[in-house]
């Protein structure tokens, strides 16, 4: 059950991202790459997007639903950041293929030295658990430590999709139907 709540959050943040992040791009002009990524904007934006497909024109009606929808939002990508913490990050994989990436002939791309250029990712910096976690397997820790820093990974993984769950039933008590429907199919509920 855990495991296909996993694959359903990936599923539906990652087709979010790519549906609002293709509408944004197309209507920015820009198709290319760019490193000017801001999550309060998209954010909003999504807000804004689903405020417009939901119809909404009463202001008081939008005032009960935009802070529950932005807790969804919140909450999902925390789960997001747990859950897809090791996307991308090839720095095991390259040291084993005798090539760092980055210039250093030793191929001794490091967590710390991934960490120092930025690389918290798309969903933010990695909570310290998972930091903890990250370092004991780039040092091939003991079995029994890095099942102990697993297990607490794991428990926070729990305790965030456990608030989203709780964020997604507070958001659909103040939805009708349709408007439900249309939360679901964009990927919140």
């Amino acid at each position: 059950m855990i495991n296909t709540l996993k694959k359903a959050l990936i599923a539906g943040g990652c087709a979010v991202i790519l549906t609002l992040g293709s509408n944004t791009l197309v209507a920015q002009g820009r198709g290319g790459g760019g490193g000017n990524f801001d999550p309060a904007q998209f954010k909003q934006r999504m807000i804004d997007d689903l405020k417009d497909a939901m119809e909404i024109k009463d202001d008081a009606e939008w005032t009960a639903i935009e802070p529950k929808v932005s807790k969804v939002i919140d909450a999902r990508g925390e789960v997001m950041a747990s859950t897809m913490r090791g996307f991308g990050n090839r720095g095991g994989r390259n040291r084993q293929r005798g090539g760092g990436g980055n210039g250093d002939d030793q191929g001794n791309n490091t967590g710390q030295q991934r960490r120092q250029r930025g690389g918290g990712g798309p969903f933010g910096e990695p909570s310290a658990a998972v930091t903890a976690l990250q370092k004991a397997v780039e040092d091939k820790a003991p079995t029994a430590e890095i099942k102990t820093k697993l297990k607490v990974v794991q428990d926070e993984a729990k305790t965030k999709e456990a608030a989203l769950v709780a964020a997604q039933e507070d958001l659909r008590a103040v939805l009708t139907p349709r408007q439900e429907a249309i939360a679901t199919l964009r990927g919140l509920l």
